[in-house]
């Protein structure tokens, strides 16, 4: 059985949803999911899990949160060679710019990433948004 850490920041609420929907797809799956604030874990901590799924939404000009998931990933990405890794997040302006980045630094991590592309909703995750989540969830549970 894998071993799965979903680990978010939320400051509205949005992208904890997504958070819990995620997990709840990979508990479906058979997955040991532990769901837990990016404050609540350290990136020692987050390295020992077999997959990681990571949410964050876009701040400022397309960025990840500066004060505590910036510096939590910046600390995590030594430990993500060979790494599955699903990222996901929700976002309210500009066109998707913050994962995309986060896309690329994740793989330059030497990590694999789940689905070759994170997952991203926009604003308050609808009944859709969140079925889409749940699959997420799922899924990488199941590799």
């Amino acid at each position: 059985m894998s071993k799965l850490a979903v680990i978010y920041w939320s400051m509205t609420g949005n992208t904890e949803a997504m958070a819990q929907a995620v997990a709840d797809g990979a508990k479906e799956a058979g997955a040991d999911v532990s769901l837990v604030s990016v404050s609540d874990i350290t990136p020692a901590q987050a390295a020992g899990y077999d997959l990681l799924a990571l949410g964050c939404p876009a701040m400022g000009d397309e960025v990840l949160e500066e004060s505590e998931f910036e510096p939590f990933f910046t600390d995590l990405e030594g430990s993500l060679r060979g790494k599955t890794v699903g990222l996901f997040g929700s976002y309210g302006w500009g066109d998707g710019q913050w994962m995309r980045d986060w896309q690329d630094r994740t793989e330059q991590a030497g990590a694999r990433l789940f689905r070759g592309e994170g997952l991203i909703v926009n604003e308050t995750p609808d009944d859709d948004a969140l079925a889409d989540c749940k699959a997420f969830g799922r899924e990488l549970a199941s590799l």
